[in-house]
């Protein structure tokens, strides 16, 4: 009997696990299959990968192979960034993110260890009113730096639009770096007093190395909001200056009508696969940093 009972426990197991490895797998296929079929067509000519007659051309690249003679060629991206300057956007995107992070991050860090350690009460309302900014749409707050940006002539530069990047942000960089803080016990700050550092001296050498994963996930987090960022970047941005995003939006719509539809096939790549390696290379101090923020020490 209880051989029977082992055995069927085994099978269940056993059913269990494939039952999960296959709701898994089914997901990862799903999420990823967009993204892989896009990244595989950018190889392809416009025949091969939006074709008609036979879809399997996407995958054999028949039409790509008598045209160069091979199934896989680089025109799209040849297209992309050399021929429509899309590295210009890129150029743009990097400088964008760059300071947006190192902004948010400064002010952030700073802004959220003092409230973290403040006892007064106004600190409350403080967050609430950084969580009700952060939850209005971006939209509604760029349509009030609109008037002042054209009256002084600031409109379609970077600079204004990291301005705005910031203050759109920074409630978010401001709740979300408290929590981390919260997390550190005092006595941290207070023993490094005992030895004879100053506040700023604990402050630098005592709890930033200690918050280096949740300032790591935070900027994370500021990165892709700048990064992936649309509504304001488009309406702040003239065409010169346009980051990546915005110029995919216009591009596909010139490439379509020009017949480049492969040039913006590969830009999307492009745009695409810097995420995705900076995701991979982070995902042990996201998970820490998460971690860290979510339990409370």
């Amino acid at each position: 009997m209880s051989f029977n009972t082992t055995k069927n426990n085994k099978y269940n197991n056993n059913l269990k696990r494939m039952i999960i490895y296959f709701l898994i797998f089914s997901w990862v296929f799903l999420a990823a299959f967009p993204f892989i079929w896009t990244f595989w067509g950018s190889f392809k000519v416009e025949l091969d990968f939006f074709s008609i007659a036979n879809w399997t051309n996407a995958i054999t690249g028949e039409n790509t192979e008598q045209t160069y003679g091979s199934p896989f060629t680089f025109v799209g991206y040849h297209g992309a960034w050399v021929q429509e300057e899309f590295w210009k956007a890129f150029i743009n995107t990097s400088l964008v993110c760059f300071f947006v992070v190192l902004t948010s991050l400064t002010i952030g860090t700073l802004g959220a260890y003092a409230l973290s350690r403040s006892n007064y009460k106004y600190t409350f309302w403080l967050l609430i009113m950084a969580l009700i900014f952060r939850s209005m749409p971006p939209i509604t707050l760029v349509a009030g730096y609109l008037p002042p940006f054209f009256e002084w002539n600031l409109w379609g530069i970077l600079p204004t639009t990291i301005i705005v990047l910031v203050s759109i942000n920074q409630p978010f960089t401001l709740w979300m770096l408290h929590s981390f803080f919260q997390n550190i016990p005092k006595e941290l700050d207070e023993s490094a007093k005992v030895d004879g550092c100053s506040q700023y001296q604990a402050f630098g050498h005592v709890i930033v190395p200690v918050m280096w994963p949740g300032i790591i996930t935070t900027g994370l987090f500021s990165f892709l909001l700048a990064y992936n960022d649309f509504a304001v970047t488009s309406m702040l941005l003239s065409d010169e200056n346009r980051t990546m995003i915005p110029q995919i939006a216009a591009f596909l719509g010139t490439t379509y009508t020009e017949g480049n539809v492969m040039f913006a096939v590969a830009a999307v790549v492009s745009a695409t696969v810097p995420l995705f390696i900076l995701i991979m290379f982070f995902q042990t101090k996201i998970v820490s940093g998460l971690t860290q923020g979510a339990v409370k020490g």
